[in-house]
């Protein structure tokens, strides 16, 4: 079952380059964490409030296929769709794509759950219904 699509804008930032001048790769795993909460938030899923309360959405295994390289300046797209895998677990595949060309630079398919507040796999009722709420169908990549 695919859930929500969203796509967001990024431009690549001078210090997020290595020595041979591309991005490195550690930062691609920041960009994928900023857009799944990008689109967390926009299903109404506050960080904040599951922290309070004991909830931790955790990442428990990261596949990613680097494709080619982002430089500095580059501006991009993380497209971001989320897949329900089972009671507990959720898989986020994302894709980060050049702007220019719309040239595919990443793919990745990030596995995640909620953890309650005994460190158990649990999805908050809250999440559920943001889930339940959002199907939709995937669109084309960043308007392409």
């Amino acid at each position: 079952m695919e859930v929500n699509v969203v796509d967001l804008e990024l431009k690549v930032r001078d210090y997020e380059c290595d020595m041979d001048h591309v991005v490195n790769n550690a930062v691609y795993l920041n960009y994928l964490e900023h857009a799944r909460h990008e689109f967390l938030m926009g299903l109404g899923v506050q960080f904040g409030e599951l922290s309070r309360r004991g909830i931790s959405l955790v990442v428990t295994r990261i596949e990613a296929d680097f494709k080619a390289s982002l430089v500095s300046g580059d501006s991009f797209c993380v497209r971001t769709a989320l897949v329900r895998k089972g009671r507990i677990r959720l898989q986020f595949h994302q894709s980060i794509h050049r702007l220019a060309d719309q040239r595919l630079m990443l793919s990745a398919v990030v596995t995640g759950t909620a953890l309650n507040e005994r460190g158990r796999p649990e999805i908050p009722p809250e999440l559920e219904r943001a889930l339940a709420a959002a199907l939709t169908v995937l669109a084309p990549c960043c308007g392409a």
